[in-house]
């Protein structure tokens, strides 16, 4: 008798990408975005930070970013809500250099597949919630600070040695409360990020799927 075949949900399919810091997320949404092209829009959970202008730069600085707390995560629940209903959001933008949120926002409307991706995707229930494929990307640890050193360095403007603080100080830690734990909810697990192309190819075959039957 064949598998009775898995019945996907109507509507907008909302999918979670969840990983540390250096996993290969993004990249995993983005491969993805691509390929589905003008069906699916992206967002990232990091442009959710909380923005605060009373704050000195080094106070903003010293913020642990990679705690729940850190997050407006009432602002992206509504609007994966106000997107499941069809209407269009203005998607906040953060500058991670300087720590506080653009005047600048994008718009993100009606789509087939969302994507949802940041290292706390899957660890806080209001937002898990809201997912119907809910994926991990599981990388090394020695893999994943590398590649985080590169991107602080190259992109953000970091020293080696505020590097090291926070990861020893914020990142770390919170992965291990956090971040790693949620793998337990993840639907999908995928090993080395971006360059796992089984992982991903099954994983497009899915969604192109539910385009296919909406």
């Amino acid at each position: 008798m064949e598998n009775e075949k898995i019945k996907l949900p109507k509507g907008m399919l909302v999918v979670g990408i969840a990983g540390g810091s250096g996993s290969g997320k993004t990249t995993v949404a983005e491969k993805l975005k691509t390929a589905l092209g003008k069906k699916c829009s992206a967002i990232q959970f990091d442009h959710y930070y909380i923005d605060r202008p009373d704050l000195s730069e080094s106070e903003r600085h010293a913020i642990n970013y990679d705690h729940p707390d850190a997050l407006e995560i009432s602002l992206l629940t509504q609007h994966i809500g106000a997107l499941k209903n069809g209407d269009a959001v203005s998607v906040p933008q953060y500058d991670f250099v300087n720590h506080r949120r653009k005047d600048t926002t994008t718009t993100v409307g009606q789509c087939s597949v969302l994507i949802v991706e940041g290292i706390l995707a899957l660890a806080i229930e209001d937002v898990r919630s809201l997912f119907d494929i809910k994926v991990f990307v599981d990388t090394d640890p020695d893999i994943r600070v590398m590649r985080r050193i590169r991107r602080d360095l190259e992109q953000r403007g970091r020293s080696f040695g505020s590097i090291r603080a926070r990861y020893y100080d914020h990142v770390r830690p919170m992965h291990l409360k956090f971040v790693e734990p949620s793998k337990q909810w993840a639907d999908i697990i995928v090993p080395e990020g971006g360059g796992n192309e089984v992982a991903n190819a099954i994983l497009l075959a899915r969604l192109n799927e539910h385009i296919r039957t909406n």
